[in-house]
């Protein structure tokens, strides 16, 4: 298969902590990767370090065959890699779909002056952002709820709504943290449904960190998995579930 994104050497240090530890990794095109460890093993850091939410102590990072690590946060979203938080980032006072149209912004060409004064592209990108601001919220089963503001919503109602937002970016890569926090297992499973739907609909390669351990072993192509900064596994569900390391750093012998 074909590496979309590479990491070399990733490593981020907290004065005397290495958060994050020499890491190298690849995922590949149009894969579900899974990102898995205990609690404080790195897993936030490194998404955070992939999508230039803070800077490396050390990294190479790739897109394809680019180098971006030095580029700004919005620089690399134009690379086509959006993300969703563990803490979810929504503006509360604003709409469902105020809040996924936001997401369109980087692919708009209307400055302040010509949104505020409507001349042209103004009226035409904002018709063209609104509509494909609905067809994401129908994705999610949002569409009804639009004009709601996003405070009112439940939280696996946010969580969708995140992940639409995040879409509207119109990512190759979509790096999702923590997707299943605070869902039920119905909501779990139909969750493992719908990223294969969103994998598969818009041709994106996912990377997430999940704690559910079955949701990850049942939804991912492979697993990475980090213990104390250091990458320790890296394979298929199957060989990962039955790794030594892996058993004794957090899936424990059960």
């Amino acid at each position: 298969m074909n590496s979309i994104l590479e990491a070399k050497n990733l490593t981020r240090n907290f004065g005397g902590l290495v958060a994050v530890n020499n890491i190298t990794l690849s995922v590949n095109k149009d894969e579900i990767f899974g990102l898995i460890g205990p609690n404080g093993a790195g897993k936030t850091t490194l998404f955070n370090l992939i999508t230039g939410l803070i800077p490396p102590s050390k990294v190479n990072c790739y897109i394809r065959v680019q180098k971006y690590h030095k580029k700004k946060t919005h620089e690399i979203a134009t690379l086509g890699i959006a993300r969703t938080f563990q803490n979810i980032r929504l503006f509360g006072e604003l709409s469902a779909l105020e809040n996924v149209i936001i997401g369109r912004h980087l692919h708009t060409k209307s400055g302040l002056l010509t949104g505020v004064f409507g001349i042209p592209p103004a009226p035409k990108e904002e018709i063209q952002s609104q509509q494909k601001a609905l067809e994401l919220l129908e994705l999610v089963g949002l569409q009804n709820r639009a004009e709601e503001q996003a405070k009112n919503f439940s939280y696996g109602e946010q969580r969708r709504l995140e992940i639409a937002r995040a879409l509207a970016l119109e990512p190759q890569i979509l790096l999702l943290d923590e997707p299943a926090a605070g869902m039920n297992p119905s909501e779990k499973h139909q969750l493992s449904d719908f990223i294969k739907e969103v994998r598969d609909k818009f041709k994106l390669t996912i990377i997430l960190i999940e704690h559910h351990v079955p949701l990850v072993m049942g939804l991912c192509d492979r697993i990475a998995v980090l213990n104390f900064g250091q990458l320790i596994a890296l394979d298929k569900p199957a060989v990962v579930r039955s790794n030594p390391a892996v058993i004794e750093a957090y899936l424990g012998n059960e």
